[in-house]
């Protein structure tokens, strides 16, 4: 994979700032709730593409929602995406559901599990 440059690393942040706020704030779909965030995001050096790591608090039937709801409103993402930024191309985005924080939230209570079980025998 390629090393991103200064200005990608610039515009990722950027995207992924607005991503945030247009999902947080114009988005009046029921199917995406208010525990999503926009983990991460990485938009291709050419502008063309954009991917986008949603993570969604909830039942993984909540989470399907979330990004379907996210995909049907991807014209009016992109709208507002291009009245905030001011860039050559708006991105096509591509939502994925990033799984990285519910992982972690387990393996810390797998860990508390055996750290309890070590501290009944003592």
């Amino acid at each position: 994979m390629r090393k991103n440059s200064v200005k990608n690393t610039r515009i990722n942040g950027e995207v992924q700032r607005e991503l945030a706020d247009i999902i947080r704030g114009e988005i009046k779909d029921p199917r995406i709730p208010e525990l999503t965030s926009v983990v991460a995001v990485e938009v291709t050096p050419d502008l063309k593409e954009c991917k986008a790591w949603i993570s969604v608090y909830g039942e993984e039937e909540v989470q399907k929602a979330a990004i379907e709801g996210l995909a049907s409103a991807n014209g009016f993402i992109r709208r507002e995406l291009a009245h905030r930024i001011n860039l050559r191309n708006t991105p096509e985005i591509q939502f994925i559901l990033d799984q990285s924080i519910a992982y972690g939230v387990e393996m810390s209570r797998k860990i508390d599990e055996v750290n309890k079980g070590f501290g009944q025998n003592d």
